[in-house]
């Protein structure tokens, strides 16, 4: 079953070595099994899953794969889902420490699972909780390179939960689809309250006609305030920046 992904990998601008490359494919039968149980991703074949997973997980982290960097990094994929962008990158980066979170305890245990079968488990850890606990947890607040989220929420909910994990020089990344100056200024605000800002914002056309992506970049100016994330739900219904909603 030889694929041929050469010219992928060119556009992506990074190619995988031969066993990263044997382990995506690994990963792809691990979504197949595992789907087959639970309706993990609907992104499981062909283009679906070689250009809408992988490729859309790796683009925004190219100049991070291209240096290779030999130190571990931390990262935290937050509402992991199937395992993406988490799995992909911990494929991706070999020395990567990773820690991937959902509150739904079935995909947790399939990611899980896939990590142990793709012989992963030694850097991948997997929580199940809110994410606003994980915001509050000792061993997961400031802590982290990178802060991760796909697919989760609106920009500003997403913000409030990536930003209180970062240490210092730490940076977090929200994969958007469509993005436009409202949202740009909806981030800006309710990076305000966080002690953090826009470092860029990054758009890509996923080849195969998949659609168009955004990569925003938050990075923090100085410590996240201790009272974010707010307890559990609340980012969600007040998201920071909008304005208050009326009682009712």
């Amino acid at each position: 079953m030889a694929h041929d992904h050469h010219a992928l990998w060119q556009e992506l601008g990074w190619a995988p070595s031969a066993v990263q490359e044997r382990l995506f494919l690994a990963l792809q039968e691990q979504l197949r099994t595992w789907n087959s149980r639970l309706n993990l991703t609907r992104l499981v074949e062909g283009d679906d899953y070689w250009i809408s997973q992988v490729f859309d997980s790796l683009w925004p982290l190219v100049p991070l794969l291209q240096r290779s960097p030999e130190e571990a990094l931390h990262l935290i994929d937050v509402g992991t889902g199937g395992g993406f962008p988490g799995l992909a990158v911990a494929i991706a980066l070999p020395q990567a420490q990773l820690t991937l979170v959902d509150s739904v305890g079935r995909k947790v245990e399939a990611v899980r699972a896939m990590a142990l079968e793709l012989g992963l488990a030694d850097r991948v850890s997997v929580r199940c909780e809110r994410i606003e606990q994980t915001g509050r947890c000792r061993t997961c607040r400031g802590q982290f390179d990178w802060a991760m989220a796909r697919a989760v929420a609106s920009a500003p909910v997403v913000a409030e939960y990536l930003v209180p994990l970062l240490n210092p020089q730490g940076r977090a990344l929200l994969y958007r689809g469509q993005w436009d100056p409202s949202d740009q200024d909806n981030l800006e605000k309710a990076c305000l309250p966080l002690n953090a800002g826009v470092e860029q914002c990054r758009k890509r056309d996923l080849p195969g006609g998949k659609g168009i992506r955004h990569a925003l970049v938050l990075k923090p100016l100085g410590p996240c305030p201790k009272n974010y994330p707010r307890a559990v739900g609340i980012p969600s219904k007040q998201p920071l920046g909008a304005p208050p909603q009326p009682p009712g």
